[in-house]
């Protein structure tokens, strides 16, 4: 086995040095070869270019576009992390349906109804709703009237872009979500002496009046929801060849060679509880009207530029390829592709390649500055999304997440951090008022209240909904404890801590000693049990010492004591954690089913084949039960043996899950099917992918439903196959499936301990893997029955050549 050290720490390029590189790319070239700046830096000219022309691993394209009445499925996606907006790209009536990630109604909803419930509806709890909608009329323009039509979405660019040709005349558009200017931008462009004439609308969607400024630069609107949230978003636009001029709450454009529509929008929503989540000085309307002349100040290659930079710095972190595919297959639109793979046998790796880039896209865009993702990402298509588009604390907001770190953005994560630190004195609050109230089944026996824990649905203003959901405190901090597993940084696990104590001390008030019989001995043993709880979201409500609870806790616990122990403080609360620790009862296999159990109890009291895997908890995310001779094998046999019987066929969020255990359990069939059935069209009433590669579901409501975090879950998987890793250890190719084994490649890819790797196979076999420390120091790199410890200092690299052989 070769090996190479780099002598130097390797340094990322300047953010001058980004700039520089996008400019160079074929974007620059599209647009006349101008330089890429910032809106306040120097003009830098580029040195050379970094895309290839041809990337089909990261560019998608389709030959019609979006039915307006479905663009949920059909318009695509673009986002700066806050404003977001689902693109329609009809040649004749361009449309965007727009979002603020703060765009919420409802409020604290801080009571309990007669069942112990927080209310979960609208008109209480509040709902994730849609910001504005603009439209671009040109009349004569309709889809009917032109030829060679085609949009795409560039993944590795950020960029919708549509073309298609009239008359002679080839007209395009370009539109993306800028995170540097903090617009959303809609340039259209033609060659061949066109011209258009037509209007721009940007209405409210909840009655609001549009309004042109006195000195006709804009159209904007403002408002105000019954809890106090203003909201506001304005519209600018300039032309070349032409004219505009704002009409009312309308602009009018006639006879322009190019145009660039600017819009912008917010909300005073602020992440601080202590000023009831609200910036009683920030006017949202006023503050988007500046943002868009501000933007529209400069060329539109100018903010193009910018924002390609901005995006690519982070979408360039993690590359990889899962093999070639046919010339017929690339032959294909993207929908094409999608509906030929549910059908043909042949992998098209390709696409499923794709398919990684497209989560991490998604994640970029929806992920940075602002809230985190909730059940919609940050994309609607109406104001009633299912579940009020929130936050489910009992697996959908953390499979958000799993992807961020394993995928080269640990970056994004930062958003989900944030949101659990804003929101906890509110959640501190409301458990100490209400937990233990009589009306609560969940309320702790020993009468004792400490810390603060959630309800399944959680929203931004501090506010819960439905049944408590006692074991979502310690999942949430098992998640933001792992991101310091991926990146070790000391900055963000002190901020973390008190969240983590928190948790521990709700638990130190709710465990109930009880007895059980020592498995080995037979004797009489006292162990730590979870109070009445719910295993989600099936079985009996009122369950003691269900095994999701156990796990998540005592994972709690250990990284409260591992959070200690690196910060230097808190030692004697972290010895009284760790006692805890030692007593809590650990779940065991039914000698009934074989499985391993859900419930203190041989028999299994819930659906056989429910989505939930709950649990499971140890098997993924945590990593107690792992089949590497180190847990019990009767163990690992009985979480095989639940897992086997949930089944093959859910909801994308729990395909993704099964997948994500599978891989766990090197089982590389299992884990692929399982990707493959989330590709699957969505059409015909069935579970999967929907034409622009949203997650979609059929329920009984008679309509598909878009849930992200199977966007997410699934690339989670599918890098797991290739690297799975825990603090002290890095396994290449755990579950390489056959139809990526022939040869392949991934960079960046994020492993716990404090590494990234990146990593080349042959034959099933890796080539060449090159480990670089972010902060971690030793850890055990394997494959197969063969091992090597490297030891690094932070920033330092190893490359080693043919592991195992």
């Amino acid at each position: 086995m070769d090996t190479q050290r780099t002598d130097q720490p390797e340094h990322l390029p300047s953010r001058r040095g980004l700039l520089s590189l996008a400019a160079a790319t074929g974007t620059l070239a599209a647009l006349g070869g101008l330089p890429a700046f910032t809106a306040s830096a120097e003009p830098q000219r580029p040195t050379a270019s970094a895309v290839p022309a041809d990337d089909d691993t990261t560019a998608l394209w389709w030959r019609a576009p979006a039915d307006d009445g479905s663009m949920i499925e059909q318009g695509l996606p673009i986002g700066n992390g806050r404003l977001g907006a689902l693109v329609g790209n009809d040649p004749g009536r361009e449309r965007l349906f727009i979002t603020d990630a703060t765009t919420w109604t409802g409020g604290l909803n801080d009571t309990l109804d007669d069942d112990g419930q927080f209310p979960y509806a609208r008109e209480n709890f509040g709902s994730f709703t849609l910001l504005a909608k603009l439209t671009v009329d040109i009349p004569d323009h309709d889809i009917s009237a032109v030829s060679d039509y085609r949009r795409a979405l560039d993944l590795r660019q950020g960029l919708v872009s549509a073309s298609y040709v009239r008359s002679g005349v080839t007209y395009r558009r370009q539109i993306f979500a800028s995170l540097p200017d903090d617009v959303l931008v809609v340039h259209f462009t033609q060659s061949g002496g066109g011209r258009y004439t037509g209007t721009i609308s940007l209405d409210g969607t909840h009655g609001e009046t549009t309004t042109g400024s006195p000195a006709g630069r804009y159209a904007s609107f403002g408002a105000a929801f019954p809890n106090g949230l203003r909201y506001g978003a304005a519209v600018t636009a300039h032309a070349g060849g032409g004219t505009v001029a704002v009409n009312g709450p309308r602009i009018t454009f006639r006879n322009y060679t190019s145009l660039t529509v600017v819009i912008s929008g917010g909300t005073n929503y602020a992440p601080d509880a202590a000023r009831n989540y609200r910036d009683p000085g920030l006017d949202p309307q006023k503050l988007a009207r500046t943002k868009v002349l501000r933007a529209a100040g400069h060329p539109a290659s100018t903010l193009l530029h910018t924002h390609v930079a901005d995006h690519r710095a982070l979408f360039e972190r993690m590359d990889l390829s899962l093999g070639a595919s046919t010339a017929q297959q690339r032959a294909m639109d993207t929908w094409e592709r999608i509906r030929a793979r549910a059908t043909d046998t042949d992998p098209d790796p390709e696409l499923e390649a794709a398919y990684l880039q497209y989560g991490r896209y998604l994640m970029i865009a929806g992920s940075r500055g602002s809230l985190p993702l909730n059940l919609q990402g940050l994309w609607l298509d109406g104001n009633d999304p299912d579940w009020m588009g929130d936050y489910h604390t009992d697996v959908n907001l953390q499979m958000n997440y799993w992807m961020a770190d394993r995928a080269g953005l640990s970056d994004c994560f930062d958003a989900l951090t944030d949101y659990c630190l804003a929101q906890l004195p509110s959640w501190t609050e409301l458990t100490r008022e209400h937990f233990n109230d009589p009306r609560n089944r969940y309320r702790n026996s020993t009468g004792r209240i400490a810390g603060w824990t959630v309800a399944i649905s959680t929203n931004i203003h501090g506010g819960m909904g439905w049944w408590w959901h006692p074991a979502g405190n310690a999942w949430l901090c098992n998640s933001l404890f792992e991101h310091y597993e991926f990146t070790q940084s000391r900055s963000h696990l002190a901020r973390i801590h008190p969240m983590l104590k928190g948790a521990c001390e709700f638990w130190e008030a709710r465990l109930l000693t009880t007895t059980v019989e020592d498995p080995e001995t037979g004797d009489a043993k006292e162990v730590l049990i979870a109070d009445s709880d719910w295993s989600p979201e099936h079985g009996p409500l009122d369950a003691k010492g269900i095994t999701y609870a156990q796990e998540l806790v005592w994972t709690l616990f250990d990284n409260y004591r591992t959070a200690c122990s690196v910060l230097g403080r808190d030692s004697a609360y972290a010895q009284t954690v760790e006692s805890l620790r030692q007593r809590l009862y650990l779940p065991r296999v039914s000698p009934k089913t074989g499985w391993l159990e859900e419930w203190m109890s041989p028999d299994n009291l819930g659906e056989t084949t429910h989505r939930h895997l709950s649990p499971l908890v140890q098997l993924f995310p945590g990593d107690r039960i792992r089949p590497d001779g180190s847990t019990p094998e009767e163990l690992v046999e009985g979480a095989t043996a639940l897992l086997a019987a949930r089944g093959m066929e859910s909801f994308g969020w729990a395909n993704a899950w099964r997948s994500l255990c599978w891989a766990r359990l090197k089982n590389a069939d299992k884990a692929y099917q399982l990707v493959v059935n989330n590709l699957r069209p969505s059409t015909g009433g069935s579970n999967g992918t929907a034409p622009n590669l949203f997650d979609i579901y059929e329920v009984e409501r008679g309509r598909g439903i878009f849930q992200i975090d199977a966007n997410f879950g699934t690339p989670a998987a599918m890098i797991e196959m290739l690297v799975h890793s825990r603090p002290g250890h890095l396994e290449l190719l755990p579950a390489l499936p056959a139809a990526w084994a022939a040869s392949g490649r991934v960079t960046g890819v994020g492993v716990r301990g404090g590494f990234v790797v990146d990593l080349r196979w042959q034959d099933g076999r890796p080539t060449r893997v090159t480990v670089r420390s972010v902060g971690g120091r030793t850890t055990t790199v394997s494959f197969g029955d063969s091992s090597r410890e490297v030891t690094l200092a932070p920033g330092r690299s190893i490359t080693l050549h043919d592991l195992g052989r």
